[in-house]
């Protein structure tokens, strides 16, 4: 049985302004993934320290909250088989250079600092950050994408 999972994914500030939105989303349709909440969002300060939580007292933390800080946001769930995983390997190594090529961080950024995306680790990262980011009642999941529809009705009709 195929499950469906879910994963938080952000443009960050630098993305949005280089103006990447649109071609960041068009990888994640164009492999299969669902949108099921998005919006453009000013982080604010109280936002970034829970989005951080982990990395508080470490030494990088505040160059962290006032770069997701310093501009909007595109905050994303995507939903889709073994999303989390499958979104991460779409993403790239943290470090652009590093990066595969083909991945949104290799092709986007040159800098770890200002790499264009983040993308939830693991499962428990992913609920976290979607509570975060978003009440429930604006994740949009009672709709079918046209991949879903097709292939539901050629189960149905026995194709």
């Amino acid at each position: 049985m195929i499950s469906e999972e879910r994963t938080f994914v952000a443009i960050k500030p630098d993305g949005v302004k280089r103006g990447l939105i649109g071609k960041i989303i068009d990888r994640f349709e164009t492999k299969g993934f669902k949108i099921v909440a998005m919006k453009l969002l000013q982080v604010t300060p109280e936002l970034a320290a829970k989005h951080y939580e982990e990395h508080q007292g470490k030494p990088f933390y505040n160059r962290l909250v006032n770069y997701i800080t310093s501009g909007p946001i595109v905050a994303m769930v995507v939903e889709g088989y073994r999303a989390i995983e499958s979104v991460r390997h779409m993403v790239g190594c943290t470090d652009p250079v590093k990066a595969d090529v083909g991945t949104i961080r290799a092709d986007f950024a040159q800098v770890m600092e200002y790499n264009a995306i983040h993308a939830s680790d693991s499962t428990e990262s992913a609920a976290r950050e979607i509570a975060i980011y978003f009440k429930p009642e604006e994740i949009y999941d009672n709709w079918q994408s046209m991949l879903e529809m097709i292939t539901y009705d050629q189960e149905r009709s026995g194709v």
